[in-house]
């Protein structure tokens, strides 16, 4: 009897873009590809965390360097993508939220969140897929979403607007980029506690309710979302496009 092989986790050979990665998700998540064999290039616009970051990946064994790029410069961002060797995996991660009252929101307010979680991700994705199918390579790409995607939230209009867009272009990207063998997926966590979070939890009132949505009844770590991403960058996830890959602690069970 010949037993059915399980796909390996490990991503060798392949090599990665995470955006957004100086810290939070986007570091884990450039320490875990790097951790299972994939060689990682790290954006921000903030040069010293990731060169850092990439320097501390290399001290562990891994391979990795830093690019200093603001993903909402399309063009500097696309120039750069189209003069690398093609990306097997993006972690499309680079975002923002300005929390408001939906009575409250600036015209600003929309154009920030709405420009880097929809618009920016949209082209860095675009400049990855094109070079895949250009060098007829496979590839995975992963877009943070939110639990938000799925569900509204308390003064998050622009958030939820910008993640149930995520959600809809994944989608339609999946049918797409389907025929070229390119897999594309959202990652949907909860509140995930980072440098950016932790600030709002500092409320004693916001953090009990939040604390009452996520039925395991923590907050989550980014470690919460690094075995996620590698089966979705993977073979494991190998007929698994056009999905959402929810990691909510049981925030949307409701």
């Amino acid at each position: 009897m010949m037993l059915p092989a399980t796909p390996s986790f490990r991503l060798d050979g392949r090599r990665a873009l995470v955006t957004g990665a100086g810290r939070g998700i986007g570091l884990a998540a450039a320490a875990a590809l790097a951790g299972a064999g994939a060689h990682v290039t790290l954006v921000s616009r903030s040069p010293a965390e990731i060169e850092a970051a990439a320097a501390e990946i290399r001290t562990g064994g891994g391979t990795a360097d830093a690019l200093a790029l603001d993903v909402l410069d399309i063009a500097s961002m696309q120039s750069a993508i189209a003069a690398a060797e093609p990306f097997d995996i993006l972690v499309n991660n680079a975002g923002t939220n300005r929390p408001r009252p939906f009575t409250e929101v600036s015209v600003e307010d929309f154009d920030a969140v709405m420009g880097l979680n929809v618009r920016a991700a949209y082209f860095t994705a675009q400049a990855v897929a094109r070079r895949l199918v250009a060098a007829e390579r496979r590839g995975a790409i992963i877009n943070v979403s939110s639990q938000m995607g799925h569900v509204g939230g308390v003064n998050r209009t622009v958030y939820c607007a910008s993640k149930f867009a995520m959600e809809g272009m994944t989608k339609a990207m999946a049918i797409d980029l389907g025929p070229h063998g390119i897999r594309v997926n959202t990652l949907c966590p909860t509140f995930i506690e980072t440098p950016m979070t932790r600030p709002y939890f500092e409320d004693a009132a916001f953090r009990s309710f939040v604390l009452s949505k996520i039925k395991l009844g923590r907050l989550g770590q980014v470690e919460d979302l690094m075995g996620a991403i590698l089966f979705l960058a993977g073979d494991g996830a190998a007929l698994m496009t056009g999905s959402a890959l929810v990691v909510d602690g049981g925030w949307t069970a409701e």
